[in-house]
């Protein structure tokens, strides 16, 4: 089982770029290894929205977490 405190430690590890630009990330919830993530702030409406999840937060949980098979935004 993905332990929860792993996860917002790689959200963390990212969130200081996301808030700089005035957004955030929020843990949805975990399930069959698939991370749920909410963006909000400046994230919700930002044309690199796509980009952001790909290439810095999934890749941030994926290297922390390899047990996590996609991180998804809803």
């Amino acid at each position: 089982m993905i332990q929860l405190e792993k996860i917002e430690i790689a959200l963390n590890s990212i969130r200081p770029f996301l808030q700089r630009d005035g957004g955030d990330v929020e843990l949805v919830s975990v399930e069959d290894n698939v991370v749920r993530v909410k963006m909000v702030g400046a994230c919700e409406t930002c044309s690199m929205q796509a980009s952001t999840l790909k290439a810095g937060i999934e890749e941030s949980i994926m290297n922390a977490i390899p047990e996590v098979k996609s991180v998804i935004a809803v």
